[in-house]
């Protein structure tokens, strides 16, 4: 069975239309990357499959069941881009981590002893259980997106999708997000996750896809980059002409900017 299954979709912004005839699936256990420029489409196709946005036509099943009728969404974990914790949250790490076991356990049960060791397990996963009592206003932004990972696995999903999850981080971050995902893949995990460059996560892909302009142009393993897409200061942002054959924009590990 499909962890995820979506056939020709398309999705339209104030008459524009965002993505187009989109037909994917991702099978239990695999790793997959969509990969593609700055507006390509790749960050609605994710809100598209939580149903974050409606589609205009096509069709979403999640593990075997139509979108619109999933109610489980405890089997999926999501890490969006970046956290806004820094800006005004008065919230230790430990608790942004432990909001994670709310759809697991419902909101009117408290935590229990399964919770605490699920929250702090994570957390050690991440590189971050020595900050659990810290304000998350103090972490990094590599810390805080390190934060994000360890609350979607608190709740021990069997799917995590993440949105970016190392663009803009440290060299640190980027080690500790690839180590626990390789730990979630390994223990049977479905990873779909969102990227312009790879880094340190390369070598866990099962499959990549490429969308340019709200369409697949690509799919299968990891393309390299071509021209100047592979320089290390090329910012990813294509403004080509519909006719222009896709540009796929994927930095290799050893060509993975400093930031």
């Amino acid at each position: 069975m499909s962890a995820v299954a979506v056939r020709h979709a398309a999705v339209s912004y104030g008459g524009r239309e965002v993505l187009q005839d989109i037909t994917l699936d991702v099978a239990a256990g695999q790793v997959v990357a969509i990969l593609g420029a700055n507006g390509s489409g790749k960050s609605t196709l994710i809100r598209a499959i939580l149903g974050l946005v409606p589609l205009r036509s096509g069709s979403i099943e999640l593990f075997g069941t139509p979108q619109r009728r999933f109610r489980q969404w405890a089997r999926i974990g999501y890490v969006p881009q970046r956290m806004g914790a820094g800006s005004g949250v008065p919230a230790t790490v430990g608790e942004v981590v432990a909001s994670g076991r709310l759809a697991r356990r419902g909101i009117f049960r408290p935590s229990g002893a399964a919770d605490r060791a699920a929250v702090q397990a994570a957390l050690e996963d991440v590189g971050l259980l020595d900050r659990i009592g810290d304000p998350v206003s103090t972490l990094s932004g590599g810390q805080q997106q390190r934060t994000l990972i360890a609350r979607a696995l608190a709740g021990q999903p069997e799917l995590l999708i993440l949105d970016e999850p190392t663009a803009g981080v440290d060299a640190a971050s980027q080690d500790a997000f690839a180590g626990a995902l390789r730990r979630f893949g390994a223990a049977g995990g479905t990873i779909l996750l969102v990227a312009h460059e790879l880094g340190p996560i390369e070598p866990l892909i099962d499959k990549a896809v490429v969308v340019h302009h709200g369409r697949i142009a690509y799919e299968g393993a990891v393309p390299e980059p071509a021209g100047h897409h592979g320089d290390p200061g090329h910012d990813h942002v294509h403004p080509h002409a519909e006719a222009e054959r896709p540009a796929i924009c994927v930095a290799p590990t050893d060509r993975m900017p400093t930031r």
